[in-house]
């Protein structure tokens, strides 16, 4: 480690035990000297053995057992929000020192000699867009975390002081932080209630504003300077945000049509607010008197007629700022944007000069101010405040975040059958037709005139909401404008049938019309298993072959947005199988798109963890293959890594700029193949070695008979329900008690919860293995060094390894699991042993994590504090399983620890 690195560690570790101090001084104060030696015995016998900390833990009474878990889990919370604060730290310093990833970009792409007018096309293209999901991964509730991010301020502020003035009022901060603390301990981290989606939608705008206010504008105005720098034209819109948040319908019933337009009033309310507070600064800051810089006479008639139409706008306003017609007209706008929060609140009609009927006729006012003070001796002010506001409201619109509908496509077909049931003319029940049939049939009826249904015709409750839901997303593009919602997911599509069905219930809510050319939403079939990324190139190329499809696809600017699964994938298949299916798909996709002359829209649905799709962004992007990303990409943000990337505005900063920066590089540097493609091939070869192998491995686990009893023996995953943690049931309802209708995101919890981490590893080894026994081992070695996917996949593997911990897993199933379901445990360790050791091998170490030596220190410190919070989940699972599971006493007690392992791990699923 250098010395400056050594330093920035011995800082962090300061600070962490700075906070491990003041919350001992809490514990006193809030229950008394007992609970913190009770704390300090556990962590001594913890480190002199588990058997002592284990017969320990298990004698404590049920209240004991709660504080002790408590004390442990806001031990992590600190040490988490100080870590984010010393990243925040050095992200500021080396942008300082070397400009940051957008300079990164801007170097490699001058470095390939690239011209302003190639830099200009490839720009053109970037259409960003991460998308906030309601997926809960986040254990934490929202009041915990913004006592924390008050935690991250205190420190920041004094730490700002101290390289300032060379010192620091330490005792004023750690007064303030002593109070946080003591807040932090008076506030029930166990949410009481199931939170509605409204709820969640409240929970995203929070970041989503945030992003408003700093680090969108910093991105986006560093974007602009480094095209500029470059000779280059900037984009229009290249960042944007989307949510699923009151669109995704899959397994969820609460998300009704009722609840999607709910949530489309929230997103306006505090968009509109956000774009008020832009405008405030406009107005603070544009104080340009007509006197000394005449404005543009197209400004002053504006202005004229603003004043006109606004009575509303108050007599003070017309009186001061007589003589700035920036300030009055900005002031007028200012007054458009309260009376459109009023009409959409009200569900009034638009009054043309009075409100907004979208983001664009703000941002047209906007570019008025911008080009009369370009043209007015005011070019660094039009470039300066009003150029920001004009991109972060573009990027932005007036709903923070374009909304994604999804739903499951077996949904679309019940609607379509009992459509068909009720006018006849079938010789067979649609639900009987085959999938060539279906397709047949769906595609002669898009191309026809007949609507399948009427505004009375009368479905049962189910379909009638799923209908309902199509004619929902008119009403809002009427309602907000067309890019309030501008794709329609289907799930779990197989065939394109399951498109068909939705683009045919599109129609018949007037969404959609081939012979008009209209298409107001895109459809997005979304390949969730090994077999559809296997088919993907088979499933597009007969999409865009049906003409009546094509044309609409047409009508959307020539677009195919498909999105990629990760998380089911990796459930079904394995962590290797999943993602080198993803992979070849994408390579299968690009070929299929340029073959129809359709622009290819990548969504990548990653999560937060390694097994549901997670890891570092950077790597992630120029890992991909070539030519499969031309600017678009949608990827999806859910649960703790939302908190985790944008809680701090100079995470937030740099996780947005990571990500344009390296899709920027991706566009304009990676346009065709870095390799010879003999060389590209032995790869792929040898890749699909090691996925069958592993597929086979990871099969052999998950098709053990005992497996299902053995994961919800040994994992606390039926408690995920009680937490409360999201809108949406965690099974596929009607799925029974095994594990094939368990959501992806529970799988991964339980796992992680129970230290085995089994969706992030399982299989490589054996896949690894035998690729060296068949001779392999030179050109693993050389995959290694040369190939960003295949790197990026090994390293996320290694830092899941090193998270897993075999030695606290075997407590669960020693006191949870029945003498025999230990086989399966068995084959746990022993795949895991050899993936260590593969991984090993592969990486040239001696032991995981050996080129990062702060993170291997970190986890290490972190499992000694874990360990308690196992070991007494164990005791108390026990207890609870043992009959207790009507106690509430018992069930917040093993709430408690599921809620210190995920601070302590960092993600819960």
């Amino acid at each position: 480690m250098s010395v400056e690195a050594a330093a920035i560690d011995a800082a962090l570790r300061a600070d962490v035990r700075r906070l491990g101090a003041l919350l001992g001084q809490s514990l006193v104060r809030q229950e008394g000297q007992g609970l913190l030696d009770l704390v300090e015995e556990t962590r001594k016998l913890v480190r002199a053995g588990d058997e002592l900390a284990v017969t320990r833990l298990s004698a404590l009474d049920l209240p004991t057992s709660i504080s002790l878990a408590r004390a442990f889990a806001t031990y992590f919370h600190l040490a988490n929000i100080a870590e984010q604060v010393h990243r925040a730290r050095e992200l500021r310093r080396r942008r300082a020192e070397d400009g940051g990833h957008l300079a990164d970009a801007a170097r490699l792409i001058r470095e390939r000699g690239l011209s302003p007018e190639e830099i200009t096309r490839g720009a053109a293209q970037l259409a960003i867009r991460p998308v906030f999901t309601a997926h809960p991964t986040e254990a934490a509730r929202r009041s915990i975390l913004s006592k924390l991010r008050a935690v991250a301020d205190l420190l920041d502020a004094e730490a700002a002081d101290a390289a300032v003035t060379g010192v620091a009022d330490t005792a004023a901060t750690d007064r303030r932080l002593a109070e946080l603390i003591d807040l932090l301990w008076q506030t029930d981290e166990v949410r009481v209630n199931r939170p509605e989606p409204a709820d969640e939608a409240r929970n995203a705008i929070y970041y989503l504003a945030d992003l408003f206010n700093e680090a969108a504008p910093q991105v986006l105005d560093d974007l602009n300077r480094t095209l500029a720098e470059l000779g280059a034209t900037p984009p229009a819109r290249p960042l944007s945000f989307g949510t699923w948040i009151g669109g995704d319908r899959d397994g969820n019933p609460f998300v009704t049509p009722e609840v999607t337009r709910e949530v489309l009033l929230i997103q306006h309310e505090h968009g509109i607010r956000a774009a008020e507070r832009a405008l405030d600064s406009v107005i603070a800051d544009v104080s340009v008197s007509q006197r000394l810089a005449e404005p543009s006479e197209a400004l002053l008639a504006s202005v004229a007629a603003d004043l006109r139409a606004l009575p509303e706008l108050g007599d003070r306003f017309r009186r001061v700022n007589a003589e700035e017609p920036y300030r009055l007209k900005a002031r007028a706008m200012r007054t458009r944007l309260e009376l459109t929060r009023a009409r959409l609140a009200a569900d009034g009609p638009h009054r043309p000069g009075r409100d907004y009927a979208s983001a664009a006729e703000l941002i047209a006012d906007l570019e008025l101010i911008r080009d009369s003070l370009a043209t007015h001796h005011g070019g660094l002010i039009a470039d300066g405040r009003v150029a920001t506001a004009i991109r972060t409201i573009t990027a932005f619109g007036l709903q923070l975040a374009t909304m994604d509908v999804r739903e499951h496509a077996a949904a679309h077909h019940a609607v379509i059958a009992e459509m068909y049931e009720r006018i006849g003319g079938l010789s067979a029940p649609y639900e009987d037709a085959a999938r060539p049939a279906r397709t047949a049939l769906l595609a002669k009826e898009l191309s026809g005139r007949r609507p399948l249904s009427t505004p009375d015709t009368a479905l049962n409750e189910r379909n009638t909401k799923t209908l309902g839901v199509f004619r929902a997303i008119r009403a809002a593009q009427k309602r907000y404008g067309a890019d309030v919602i501008e794709s329609y997911i289907i799930s779990m599509t197989e065939g394109i049938d399951d498109v068909l069905a939705a683009v045919v219930l599109a129609r018949e809510a007037g969404l959609v019309d081939v012979h008009s050319g209209r298409a107001s939403v895109g459809f997005v079939p979304l390949l969730e298993s090994v077999a559809e990324l296997a088919s993907a190139d088979t499933l597009l190329d007969a999409l865009l072959s049906v003409p009546s499809y094509r044309a609409l696809v047409t009508a959307r600017g020539d677009v195919q947005e498909v999105m990629l699964g990760y998380s089911d994938s990796n459930k079904d298949a394995g962590i290797t199988t999943s993602q080198w299916s993803i992979h070849r798909a994408q390579r299968q996709l690009r070929d299929v798109a340029t073959k129809h002359g359709v622009n290819l829209r990548l969504f990548h649905g990653r999560g937060g963890t390694v097994g549901r799709g997670g890891g570092p962004t950077l790597e992630a992007i120029l890992a991909q293959p070539w030519g499969t990303l031309h600017g678009a990409i949608k990827v999806t943000e859910q649960g703790e890594v939302i908190s985790d990337k944008y809680t701090l505005p100079a995470l937030a900063r740099e996780n947005l700029e990571l990500t344009v920066s390296a899709v920027l590089r991706a566009t304009l540097l990676h346009t065709e193949p870095r390799f010879q493609s003999d060389t590209l091939d032995t790869w792929y070869a040898a890749m699909d070695q090691v996925s069958a192998r592993a597929h086979t491995a990871y099969r052999s686990l998950v098709d053990m008979p005992r497996l299902p009893e053995y994961f919800w023996a040994v994992t606390p995953t039926e408690l995920l329900g009680a937490l409360n943690i999201g809108s949406r049931p965690a099974k596929r309802p009607d799925t029974g008690a095994g594990l094939g209708g368990l959501r992806a995101i529970p799988w991964v919890f339980g796992w992680t919860q129970s230290r085995q981490i089994v969706p992030g590893w399982f299989g490589v080894g054996t896949g690894l293995k035998a690729a060296r026994e068949a001779g392999l081992g030179d050109l693993l070695d050389e995959m290694y060094g040369r190939w960003n996917f295949f790197k990026t996949f090994v390293s996320n593997v290694e830092m899941t390894l090193a998270k897993t911990d075999l030695s606290i897993s075997a407590r669960y199933v020693d006191v949870l699991a029945d003498e025999e379901l230990r086989p399966v445990f068995d084959a746990v360790k022993a795949e895991h042993e050899l993936t260590v050791a593969e991984i090993l091998r592969v990486t040239g170490s001696e032991q995981l994590l050996e080129g990062n030596p702060a993170l291997r220190r970190t986890f290490a410190v972190r499992d000694r504090y874990l360990a308690p919070l196992h070991h007494l989940q164990v005791s108390l699972l026990a207890r609870y399983r043992d009959g207790g599971e009507a106690d509430p006493l018992l069930q917040r007690a093993l709430l408690t620890t599921v809620n210190g392992i995920a601070a302590g791990m960092r993600n819960t699923g």
